[in-house]
């Protein structure tokens, strides 16, 4: 199949499929509190909270305590949240952070450096991991209720093609 064929087709058409960002903070109560106030401030959605799934006695945690929060975020508003996130990371991200499913993982270490967000002593300073979920249409065969499929090997989204993807629409340098 030429190169050609592959552009015109609009089921090879790489799209977003949504974007997790994550704040683990390893303890319960007030900075539970404040990691939902940053989640908010940098997506806009109500954050919900991650409960531990074992006890550690060492750090003081029991299982099913609140230590972290998340968001996920689907739809028209994922593209505007990948820039704002990755202006925090000067548009330039490892080669590691690519995986072989179409998937790219980074973390921002301090949540200041998002553009728009404005450091409040309240809060302090809180970093988070950003998991966003390339795909192409007809991927939601695998996640439906009724008669689920899996999605072909040749129609999932490579690294290389993830990396050109993040290339051409973000402007993202790969170091």
């Amino acid at each position: 199949m030429s190169q050609k064929a592959v552009q015109q087709n609009p089921m090879r058409k790489i799209g977003v499929g949504k974007v997790v960002v994550n704040i683990g903070l390893g303890k319960s109560g007030e900075a539970i509190e404040r990691g939902k106030k940053v989640l908010e401030q940098v997506t806009g959605q109500a954050p919900a909270q991650t409960r531990a799934k074992t006890s550690v006695r060492d750090f003081g945690i029991h299982k099913g305590e609140p230590i972290g929060v998340v968001v996920t975020v689907r739809g028209d508003e994922c593209v505007p949240l990948i820039t704002k996130l990755l202006a925090a990371r000067e548009k330039k991200l490892q080669g590691s952070c690519f995986d072989s499913r179409g998937s790219i993982s980074f973390g921002i270490k301090e949540h200041i450096e998002i553009p728009g967000i404005r450091y409040d002593p309240a809060i302090g300073i809180l970093g988070m991991n950003v998991s966003i979920l390339l795909e192409r249409p007809g991927f939601s065969v695998a996640r439906r209720n009724r008669r689920t499929s899996r999605v072909g090997k040749a129609h999932r989204v490579s690294r290389d093609e993830a990396i050109q993807y993040f290339a051409d629409n973000f402007g993202v340098t790969v170091i």
